[in-house]
């Protein structure tokens, strides 16, 4: 299994000199008005700021302006995206990952395919907490589109499903259509070990079973604990977004993991951990 280890770790920043770009030209700005431009304080912004598509003010450009997807204003915006407390993610590979996005170029799409958010969330259950993750995705309707929950993982609905598959456990005699079946009392007589008696292929729908236990007001919304969301949009790629709120200047949405990937099943690898299917 491939092992993701991010760290993360709040660097207080006490001095420093912000250069803030604008056309063709650099200012220096007081702390407070560098601070608000460093910060890419909603996601929209990121992608904007990711594609080379507004100034350090916030200014849209269009296509008709020079500035619009410039490799030269997506660099510098490149350099201060990162979330530089993570010290797994190495200068090289930020290099590398720099580089091809520019060369290419890569830019993102906010209505592709090939990105989701990951939603912590808490819900009760008979009264107790539970965690529950919720992983949602844009879906176009009519002229728009929408956030819609494509899969759901939580610790306490995959219990349900778990088995012992290290040994044999109970199962059918294979001769058990002979009997016209009438066996299959064995397998619903005792609840706990009735995924026995599954197929070795099945993977359980907890999504259905999630929705069932709302539908039937077992399970209650309490709040959401984190967000973040996870890009595969750039060939070869994979990264991390998240949010931090903290001193200093690297601080907002920041790229917060980096993944190179090699092939496709790199890529399938690395999103069955994300969603949990791989453990």
């Amino acid at each position: 299994m491939m092992k993701l280890a991010y760290t993360f770790r709040v660097t207080i920043v006490t001095s420093m000199v912000v250069l803030v770009f604008t056309r063709g030209q650099a200012q220096i700005v007081d702390d407070d008005e560098s601070r608000l431009y460093a910060e890419s304080k909603q996601v929209n912004q990121f992608f904007r700021r990711f594609n080379g598509e507004e100034d350090e003010k916030g200014n849209r450009y269009y296509e008709s302006d020079k500035l619009y997807h410039s490799s030269r204003l997506r660099k510098k915006y490149l350099e201060i995206l990162f979330d530089e407390s993570n010290k797994g993610i190495s200068s090289s590979l930020k290099n590398e990952f720099s580089k091809n996005v520019l060369d290419k170029p890569g830019l993102l799409d906010f209505h592709g395919d090939n990105w989701f958010s990951e939603v912590q969330t808490t819900f009760t259950m008979n009264g107790k907490d539970q965690p529950v993750t919720l992983y949602m995705v844009l879906e176009n309707d009519h002229l728009g589109s929408k956030w819609v929950i494509q899969k759901v993982y939580s610790s306490m609905l995959a219990s349900t499903f778990s088995r012992d598959t290290a040994k044999i456990g109970k199962f059918l005699h294979p001769m058990s259509h002979e009997l016209d079946f009438m066996n299959l009392h064995k397998a619903f007589q005792n609840k706990d070990s009735v995924t026995q008696f599954t197929s070795k292929y099945y993977v359980p729908d907890l999504l259905s079973l999630f929705l069932y236990e709302v539908k039937k007001g077992n399970l209650k919304f309490k709040t959401v604990d984190q967000v973040k969301f996870h890009f595969f949009q750039l060939n070869g790629w994979y990264f991390e977004l998240a949010e931090f709120n903290r001193p200093g200047y690297n601080t907002g949405w920041l790229i917060s993991g980096l993944v190179k990937l090699t092939n496709d099943a790199d890529k399938a690898l690395l999103q069955s951990y994300i969603y949990n299917e791989s453990r």
